[in-house]
């Protein structure tokens, strides 16, 4: 089976085509192309990721990078003068309709893509929420649109669960081969990104509960802020990491655990922001050296929390499997202090962090779950049916 798989859930404008074969838990995934494209240095000047400039960026993104993948793979193939014909009428009105806010997506679709032969696609798969609705549905609307003037099939794929799936891959023969791991049930994923900070239990493949989640600010939200406050820019993972490497124990900088004790498996990152504001507040000339301790406490503070929190999820549910996904799992303490902390206490627990470039969104991940989706739909029971987060997502 050929996935084409979309998404558009933040800054990341990202597509793929995978080969797929084999039923879990012997598939093999063939890359046949795959990019991203990050918008991440245009949202910079404003903090974080500005909804309405990262659907204008999807909707020039899209068409090159769709392009660009379908070159790799050996797809793109336009049609000659004895192929070509006017669009139905009827077709040229759906994908208007469709693109009622994108009419410049709507023109270049018009002009490019239509003169471009059906590739060997078997199903289009598409991120569908959570995420930012204006970039949601500009890659939603651009699936439905090659799905209509292709025939192609097409599954809406939950951003989250492509996290998770994420690791169910390992590296194969080869960088384009990726086999599948046999994951031992029960398991516990942690999952921590920029708008989303989860604990999720799986009994099998495909069956989900999410027993833990954050109160307030997802984890990825706290970077962001905590590095605009020592005077970095947007994404403030990487800077604060980078100093955070540098960084001194200091008793001064001491910041609370939120809820590290609490009778329950869900987060507060509010109040460690507040309480780095305040440190700031009490340093009349902060230096570099005050800001590398500072972000070496709150890298350490987070990590206490994320490690006290899904360790005891851990012991209650006796997994044997414990998956690190999204994008802040790519943090390099959080990485560390996990590895430290289960090869110590847990002879039989397996720890899976996904590679760097399976940690951040994706593609690819949204190709897999669509995959083992369409392979394996009997006994499905998750917390994942529901295609957004709110519900207001109507496919």
């Amino acid at each position: 089976m050929k996935i084409l798989s979309i998404e558009t859930s933040c800054d990341e404008t990202a597509i793929s085509i995978v080969e797929a074969n084999g039923l879990y838990p012997n598939t093999i995934f063939n890359i046949l192309g795959n990019f991203v494209l990050s918008q991440a240095e245009l949202h910079s000047q404003y903090g974080g990721v500005f909804p309405s400039l990262a659907k204008r960026e999807h909707s020039k993104n899209l068409i090159p990078v769709f392009k660009k993948v379908l070159k790799e793979s050996n797809s793109l193939m336009i049609k000659d003068d004895t192929e070509a014909s006017e669009m139905p009428h009827e077709t040229k009105n759906e994908l208007e309709l469709l693109f009622t806010r994108e009419a410049e997506l709507l023109e270049e679709f018009l002009k490019e893509i239509v003169l471009i032969k059906k590739p060997p696609i078997d199903l289009i798969a598409v991120t569908a929420g959570p995420g930012l609705e204006p970039a949601l549905w500009v890659g939603i609307n651009f699936a439905k649109a090659l799905a209509l003037i292709w025939d192609i099939p097409i599954l809406p794929v939950n951003h989250m669960e492509g996290h998770i799936m994420s690791s169910m891959v390992k590296a194969g023969q080869t960088d384009d081969i990726q086999n599948t791991r046999d994951i031992n049930f029960p398991s516990i994923a942690l999952l921590i990104s920029g708008g989303h900070t989860e604990i999720v239990l799986m009994k099998k493949l495909l069956d989900y509960k999410i027993i833990g989640q954050t109160c307030d600010d997802a984890i990825g939200e706290a970077f962001d802020k905590v590095a605009r406050m020592l005077g970095f820019p947007y994404p403030g993972g990487p800077h604060i990491s980078k100093l955070a490497e540098k960084g001194q124990v200091n008793p001064e900088y001491k910041l609370p655990r939120p809820m590290i004790n609490s009778s329950n498996y869900n987060f507060s990152f509010s109040g460690i922001k507040t309480a780095v504001l305040y440190k700031l507040k009490s340093i009349k000339d902060i230096s570099i050296e005050n800001k590398q301790d500072l972000a070496l406490e709150f890298e350490t503070a987070v990590a206490d929390v994320l490690i006290k929190k899904t360790l005891d999820a851990v012991d209650e549910y006796n997994a044997q499997t414990l998956i690190l996904g999204g994008g802040v799992s790519a943090n390099n303490r959080i990485r560390r202090r996990f590895k430290e902390e289960v090869s110590k206490k847990y002879a039989n627990t397996e720890l899976i962090v996904p590679d760097i470039n399976l940690s951040t969104d994706n593609a690819l991940m949204i190709a897999i779950t669509a995959y083992f989706h369409t392979k394996n739909k009997k006994g499905k029971k998750n917390d994942y049916t529901k295609i957004c987060a709110d519900g207001n997502m109507n496919f």
